[in-house]
């Protein structure tokens, strides 16, 4: 049964339940409510911590600039640990990524070590004006305490890695660019560079203390004008710890989905136009949704089903599939909305709460209906056997008779 959690345009969080055991059935409740409701509060980042713990840390950004981290029970009820506000955040400026380090949920429930770095148990916030924040969770009921930076302005999306050691950014006139997370909150005054700093900074077009790696903008279009830049998402393809060795797809505002691969070039390595779903391979599309009467705010893909919010205040769950075996095969099954629940406020993100532990459970259960068709498909069938003999028999009469009419003639 996976669980998705939403947030409107009100503030308020939501928990949404799909059930496939005995029936098809969508649940929704009330998670958290707001005690000042409107516009301002409007939720517009969510994130859950990767954890296999039952309590689940989620972080929410809202429009006015206030953010919290709050604990998920095991029933369903959540638990404020710390929150804080953003004074760099304008009017017409909002959030653009919220994460929580993987290492956060494992230094909240044990004592960290001595030597453990703060920034384990940190909450990463970034505004679209460039302000970067890093909130550190307090120990043993102390305040937390917060780490700020600068990076460029108008920026579309924010990403953290999946080890936390690097994010990722984009916008508008902002190519993709790499950084080192210690190094991009390091305080004091920059040392002086060494020679061979500044040859690999001249290669990088003047790389920003702290970043290791930054794009370059595609070759020019067929009347040899500069393409704009308007990267408006991105995500990571391959977690490594080494940052010449990422992998990270970028989405553009002019339908353009581009692949970087920083071992090779600063320029795209692939760039397909008018995607929905991509192959890796060959870069053709398979699928796209469709029944959609709303614009879509959030999609939040999970093991066995894919959830998304849109403006029409529906929350849908749909169905997916594996791509084929083998490239260039077609889709055998198609994906389609299995449910929708109507919602009293416009839904504007939705996230999955990252437990494995159902779709195991859901596999299990698979598998066990596949045993016990096995063992049916293994016994013999009476009546089959003897439709078979007497059709055998009546297939080589006909096979004799067909034979003498043939000597005769």
């Amino acid at each position: 049964m996976p669980r998705f959690l939403t947030g409107d345009e009100l503030g308020n969080i939501k928990s949404l339940k799909y059930t496939v055991l005995d029936a098809p059935k969508a649940e929704i409740s009330t998670l958290y409510t707001r005690s000042e409701s409107g516009k301002e509060k409007c939720i517009q980042a969510l994130t859950v911590a990767p954890s296999s713990q039952e309590k689940k840390i989620i972080a929410a950004a809202h429009a006015d600039g206030s953010a919290s981290a709050l604990l998920l029970n095991e029933d369903d009820s959540l638990e404020t640990l710390c929150e804080w506000k953003e004074p760099r955040l304008r009017t017409g400026q909002k959030y653009v990524g919220l994460a929580i380090s993987p290492k956060s949920v494992s230094t909240y429930y044990h004592s960290p070590r001595a030597g453990t770095d703060p920034a384990s148990r940190g909450i990463y916030s970034c505004t679209s004006n460039g302000a970067l924040r890093l909130t550190i969770l307090g120990e043993d009921e102390l305040p937390s305490t917060s780490k700020t930076s600068v990076l460029p302005m108008r920026l579309c999306e924010w990403r953290l890695s999946s080890d936390g050691t690097t994010f990722a950014y984009g916008g508008e006139e902002v190519e993709l660019s790499i950084w080192d997370v210690e190094r991009a909150f390091a305080s004091g005054s920059p040392e002086k560079p060494s020679v061979t700093e500044l040859k690999k900074r001249k290669r990088g077009s003047d790389l920003l203390p702290g970043e290791l790696w930054r794009a370059k903008n595609v070759a020019n279009d067929s009347l040899s004008l500069r393409q704009p830049v308007h990267n408006t998402c991105l995500t990571f393809l391959k977690s490594s710890a080494s940052a010449s060795s990422h992998h990270l797809l970028v989405g553009t505002l002019f339908g353009n989905v581009r692949r970087y691969d920083t071992r090779s070039a600063r320029r795209p390595v692939a760039d397909w136009q008018k995607v929905a779903k991509l192959e890796e391979l060959k870069g053709s599309r398979r699928v796209s949704t469709s029944s959609l009467s709303g614009a879509v705010t959030s999609l939040a893909p999970s093991p066995t089903f894919l959830a998304s919010t849109a403006l029409d205040r529906y929350a849908r769950v749909h169905s997916i599939f594996a791509p084929p075996a083998e490239p260039g095969l077609a889709q055998e099954h198609k994906g389609e909305v299995l449910e929708k629940i109507f919602m009293k406020s416009v839904p504007t993100a939705v996230v999955w709460d990252q437990d494995t532990s159902q779709s195991g459970k859901s596999s299990d259960a698979d598998e066990g209906s596949e045993n016990g068709d096995d063992v049916w498909e293994g016994m013999e069938s009476v009546g089959d056997d003897e439709e078979n003999e007497d059709s055998g028999l009546e297939d080589e009469r006909g096979k004799r008779k067909g034979s003498r009419k043939m000597r005769v003639t």
